[in-house]
């Protein structure tokens, strides 16, 4: 486990967030906070206030996502500009909305763009749910969305999210076992791993023909 994320508002309202924050650093696990408070903290003005509270609180990355908040796409590199000098900046690019198809071309703009700006990484949007972005309403990968990103690229500055067992198997399967994958329960992270290692039916064959 690379980072823990205290999903969308999820920090602003965590009882003893100090002590929380405590444990994982003494088990050097960094954390970033959701992408929502970045998008609460942009549209009412208060983006130093965030950073300024991140800073306080030892928090040093930070999620930049237009998810909600409909940031315009120069505003939304602006504000990684922003903040890439104080924090490590995770870009999210897709949409939330199960409806909404973007043209791969333009996945492949938004994210060029983000890590252009100083993102260190771009997550690729699947929800918790794992039904929009690279997903289709019923779960499944949008294989030639997510072949067409991977081509163009690097796949170490990509984060493609994967809540489900069957969207973690198809990417490790596509890509190795090194693929960086987001939005994974904390429950399921040990079984996650055994997908990694070929320890599980679903990748047994694949890692180990």
């Amino acid at each position: 486990m690379d980072l823990v994320r205290l999903g969308f508002g999820t920090a602003y309202v965590t009882p003893a967030l100090e002590a929380k924050l405590a444990v994982y650093a003494r088990h050097g696990v960094p954390v970033m906070v959701g992408g929502t408070l970045t998008e609460l903290a942009w549209l009412h003005g208060r983006v130093d206030a965030l950073a300024d509270w991140l800073e306080s609180l030892g928090v040093a990355h930070v999620e930049v996502s237009s998810g909600v908040v409909r940031l315009p796409a120069a505003d939304r590199v602006a504000l990684i500009e922003r903040l890439a000098p104080r924090f490590t900046v995770y870009a999210e690019v897709g949409e939330k909305d199960p409806d909404a198809i973007m043209a791969p071309y333009r996945w492949v703009e938004l994210i060029r763009a983000a890590l252009d700006a100083g993102a260190a990484l771009v997550v690729c949007e699947g929800r918790a749910s794992g039904d929009a972005g690279m997903y289709r309403r019923d779960g499944e990968a949008r294989t030639g969305l997510i072949d067409e990103i991977a081509h163009e690229i690097d796949r170490a500055r990509l984060v493609f999210e994967a809540p489900r067992r069957h969207q973690q198997t198809w990417l490790i399967r596509q890509f190795g076992s090194e693929v960086n994958l987001g939005n994974v329960h904390t429950r399921d992270v040990l079984a996650l791993e055994t997908l990694r290692l070929g320890l599980r039916a679903d990748t047994l064959d694949h890692f180990h023909p």
